[in-house]
């Protein structure tokens, strides 16, 4: 049975028996026992008489998972998530922080709404890092208090939801932030390309007759952005990048020495836009049918589960973001966890609620990637893990002495995804209903355990 602790929780002693210890970090894989005394990894031979011994032959030792962007709808949308169910669904995927996006209501745009989150925080079963607003309520005009924000010790900052409209809030942001060296975190959208769009331009919009968001909505922002932070000498992440298009300009980028990084997410590396009509192949299946003319399934088209912002890639793109996060163009696999209540989904495509869950989900839809020959493990626990972390300067060690901070996965499980097992208040995912692999065991955070199931 499952269960969740959280970090207030007494520090934890437990030995992890004949695990397959893999750490990017370090650059380690390699089967051994890891040994947690008072909190920290140790010499196995230190625990101490009584100290719960786990078996763990099978089972994947990792650095603790790190997700740059959730949403967790607290303030102001708590029928949707909160704090606490937020950090109790990041804990069963396996990870140890998350960044809470400031699109609540109100908006983070103080440091009196950041404290705020901070201190319910303070005792859930994950590290919460907050990303404030980039201009006060989000609008795009007048910039935030960056360094005051940046004292109460944000991650960032991004009006996420939207890009930040113009260039003379980007440039004034990016020069605030250089000193800072915080980024900029920037949903990459052109209002005036992408305004009225449903879905991703392609044969399946043109079949379903639903306004279509054209790939340079994203790649003319991400142009846009990368120029002010080669002018400016700033940081900018792109989050939930989509197409291959806006990937290439940051890959350029970044060869020109420009400071920028960037996030994708696990539903546009695995789903398409052929989901959106009732399809269920993973980008890296060959699909059965031809989404343009194979029959429709009525049950499952116009499928407002699957309307997200950005919308799902075509299937190219899906595969080329693949292959960025393959070869560390992408600096990171972020969920964009975005939890709706069921009266805002279960209604028309055009009117649903843009996002899914993801939290849950995150670590399986990799190892199913994994699994397919598409993507190597280590590559994948690297862009989950110490590679975010390191972008909001957290260090994930498994070396002993080192605060435990580790998840400990069964990459051979299988689980069926069922709204009635999820911990996030909400559950909508087109992946309901459906087998994935991987299955997280054992949460550590900070020393303590904040989830746990099934291992012993």
């Amino acid at each position: 049975m499952s269960r969740f602790g959280s970090l207030g929780d007494p520090a934890a002693t437990l030995l992890l028996s004949g695990a397959r210890v893999m750490d990017p970090a370090a650059g380690t894989d390699e089967v051994r026992d890891v040994a947690i005394v008072n909190g920290r990894l140790a010499d196995p031979r230190s625990l101490p008489l009584g100290g719960d011994r786990l078996d763990a032959e099978g089972l994947v030792v990792a650095p603790g998972l790190c997700d740059l962007h959730a949403h967790l709808r607290e303030p102001g949308m708590e029928r949707a998530e909160t704090i606490e169910s937020g950090a109790r669904a990041a804990a069963r995927g396996g990870f140890t922080t998350i960044c809470a996006m400031p699109n609540t209501d109100p908006a983070l745009d103080r440091p009196d709404r950041v404290a705020w989150v901070q201190d319910r925080a303070g005792s859930a079963a994950c590290r919460v890092r907050v990303v404030a607003a980039a201009t006060h309520e989000r609008a795009g005009n007048e910039i935030v208090e960056v360094a005051v924000l940046a004292a109460a010790g944000i991650a960032g900052v991004s009006d996420d939801g939207v890009a930040v409209a113009s260039e003379g809030p980007v440039r004034d942001l990016l020069n605030r932030l250089a000193p800072l060296d915080l980024p900029l975190i920037e949903h990459a959208e052109d209002p005036e390309v992408a305004t009225g769009a449903l879905m991703r331009s392609g044969p399946t919009a043109t079949r379903l007759g639903l306004a279509s968001w054209p790939a340079r909505a994203e790649i003319s922002t991400v142009k846009r952005d990368i120029a002010l932070a080669e002018e400016t000498g700033g940081w900018v992440h792109f989050t939930h990048v989509s197409t291959a298009g806006a990937l290439d300009a940051i890959r350029d980028a970044k060869r020109r020495g420009v400071r920028v990084t960037c996030d994708v997410t696990p539903h546009h590396l695995a789903l398409t836009d052929a989901w959106v009509g009732g399809w269920r192949s993973f980008s890296w299946e060959d699909p059965a049918d031809d989404p343009f003319r194979a029959p429709l399934d009525a049950a499952r088209a116009y499928d407002s589960a699957c309307r997200v912002n950005p919308p799902l890639s075509s299937r190219a793109d899906a595969l080329a973001l693949l292959a960025g996060v393959a070869d560390g163009s992408v600096d990171a696999i972020a969920t964009d966890h975005a939890p709706h209540p069921r009266d805002r989904k279960a209604v028309e495509f055009g009117i649903a609620a843009p996002g899914m869950i993801g939290l849950e989900t995150a670590l399986s839809l990799g190892l199913a990637a994994v699994e397919a020959g598409s993507l190597d493990l280590m590559r994948l626990i690297q862009a989950l893990s110490t590679g975010p972390a390191k972008l909001i300067g957290e260090t994930r060690s498994l070396d002993e002495g080192s605060v435990a901070d580790l998840v400990v996965f069964d990459p051979a499980a299988r689980w069926r995804v069922e709204a009635s097992g999820l911990a996030s208040k909400s559950s909508n995912t087109p992946l309901l209903g459906m087998e994935l692999p991987g299955v997280a065991r054992l949460t550590v955070a900070g020393g303590r355990v904040t989830y746990g199931d099934g291992i012993g």
